[in-house]
């Protein structure tokens, strides 16, 4: 897969709209709003419309994380049962984080442990840490200015995961996208507030769903990898087509899943490509990322019947843990005012 900037709207990007339009709204733009019913009732969220085919659904009460996404008619995003709920600090406990887990295109992991939950000498950490159930303090939303020909947006909020004596720690995130481009990009700064050294750790849990994942769809990655575990090798071996999307899976139901740790490699520009292509509604997603922010992606694959999930999950480490990263040498430690920056592109593009 390499990156194709060839679709989107071009009625948009040729301007022909211009003299025809009052308002950026009949091109897209950022619309804010609070939901009033389910689950997630309370919450505040952000609609991107891209004008390009792609809009997405931010939860600004989860660290600005994407739910739901679209390109036209196809939904792109996995949604849990739950879908939406809103933040709740007690379900960072244990494996509770799975209580809130929503799905949807992005959900944050981190910023001090991704992995299982564990217990030593440094303190007690649940599944996937904390992030995600960070509202954010929103700073400004720049909508597409059509009168000085400026067809950008974006929409910047701050994050706060911090404890009384620490770590504390600040994700300062922009999402941003273009009129008329079916392309979304993460910008994050990750920053010590703190006055002591920190742990770090952050992975992006892409979850796609039905029906941009369907049987025969093909996930896209080249580069070494290994299984997580045992269990894990019933799907990711040699004598195995992992990369094929199958039917949902008996052997998937409940807690059935399966995970491998990838080492892509970079192309000339220093960006790691993976993604997924699904040639029978002629749809392509492509996730890109500097290797040096983000050296492993995990794949993660749960083909549970009405579960049916797969993700690609770039990240500073695979999901092991804080503990096992420390052991390794690979736990990235903060120093007091540093701040580290992560970029990520989304970018849909049909056959």
């Amino acid at each position: 897969m390499s990156q194709n900037t060839s679709s989107g709207n071009p009625l948009i990007s040729s301007g022909q709209w211009r003299g025809k339009i009052s308002n950026h709204k009949q091109l897209g733009g950022i619309e804010t709003a609070v939901s009033d019913n389910g689950s997630g009732s309370g919450s505040r969220v952000a609609w991107l419309d891209t004008g390009g085919g792609l809009r997405v659904k931010l939860v600004l009460d989860r660290a600005m994380d994407i739910a739901d996404a679209f390109y036209g008619p196809h939904s792109l995003a996995w949604l849990s049962h739950s879908g939406v709920t809103p933040p709740n600090p007690a379900a960072t406990e244990g494996i509770r984080w799975l209580d809130s887990f929503g799905g949807g295109l992005l959900t944050t992991c981190g910023l001090t442990h991704v992995g299982g939950p564990e217990e030593d000498e440094h303190g007690t950490r649940g599944l996937h840490d904390r992030i995600s159930h960070v509202p954010a303090s929103v700073e400004s939303i720049v909508q597409p200015q059509i009168r000085e020909g400026d067809l950008d947006m974006r929409i910047t909020g701050r994050m706060v995961q911090s404890s009384v004596f620490g770590p504390h720690l600040e994700l300062r995130r922009t999402i941003s996208c273009t009129l008329g481009k079916p392309v979304i990009e993460v910008h994050d700064e990750v920053t010590n507030l703190g006055n002591t050294v920190a742990p770090h750790m952050l992975l992006y849990h892409i979850n796609f769903g039905w029906p941009l994942v369907d049987e025969g769809a093909e996930i896209i990655w080249e580069g070494g990898w290994k299984s997580r575990d045992e269990e894990s090798s019933k799907i990711f071996n040699r004598n195995n087509n992992f990369k094929q999307c199958p039917p949902p899976l008996d052997d998937h139901s409940g807690f059935g899943e399966a995970a491998a740790f990838i080492d892509i490699p970079p192309d000339k520009d220093g960006l790691c490509l993976c993604g997924i292509s699904n040639r029978s509604i002629g749809l392509n997603l492509e996730l890109a990322f500097p290797k040096e922010q983000m050296p492993w992606v995990t794949n993660w694959q749960h083909w549970g019947k009405n579960e049916y999930v797969m993700a690609l999950e770039p990240g500073t480490h695979p999901p092991i843990g804080q503990a096992a990263a420390r052991e390794k040498g690979s736990l990235i430690k903060l120093e007091v005012g540093e701040t580290r920056t992560y970029d990520m592109k989304i970018q849909v593009y049909k056959n």
